[in-house]
């Protein structure tokens, strides 16, 4: 073993001190942001399972969701949810079987409580979350009237998104199962 020289047991001391200084930064953190209030947490903890828990409470109508549709989802996604800039919503010809799928609510999405979730947290891309839980529950409506899962009268709201089971709900592998396929 080297001899401990001056230099280096000076170096040593300003090496354990930098590691000390160091850690107690690592507590205090990288002093960004600001901290965030329990009602702000509130309000972004709202996950929606797939069996429906935590779905808040509210309605919305096909004719409401039509309306809100035009006016704040028509831009991106086209007409009658045929697709724009934005994703295809509807009106799938092909189904995901074939040589060209279309990956539509319809044809893909396995849970209707997933497309609930997504269009409260995620949507109007230019405002995400600035929606409404009785728009949504209205979008939700007439997005599952485009692609013939409920007809032009239904009401949605908790109960009757949990009664929903969508045209592909077996299509996926749920994690969370025991014994999934069962």
């Amino acid at each position: 073993m080297k001899k401990m020289t001056p230099n280096r047991l000076a170096l040593f001391v300003l090496i354990l001190a930098g590691i000390e200084a160091g850690a107690a930064d690592l507590d205090a953190g990288p002093g960004l942001g600001q901290p965030v209030s329990d009602a702000e947490i509130q309000r972004w903890d709202r996950s929606v399972m797939p069996d429906g828990a935590g779905l808040p409470p509210g309605q919305g109508t096909v004719a409401d969701g039509k309306a809100i549709y035009a006016q704040k989802c028509s831009s991106c996604h086209g007409e009658g949810g045929l697709g724009d800039s934005g994703d295809q919503l509807a009106g799938a010809i092909h189904a995901l079987t074939d040589e060209w799928p279309e990956k539509t609510i319809g044809t893909y999405w396995p849970s209707v409580t997933t497309l609930f979730d997504f269009t409260r947290r995620s949507m109007p891309m230019t405002e995400p979350g600035s929606l409404s839980d009785d728009e949504v529950y209205a979008l939700v409506a007439y997005l599952l009237y485009l692609n013939g899962i409920v007809d032009e009268n239904a009401v949605m709201n908790a109960e009757a998104l949990k009664a929903i089971r969508m045209p592909n709900a077996g299509g996926f592998i749920n994690a969370y199962e025991e014994n999934p396929g069962d």
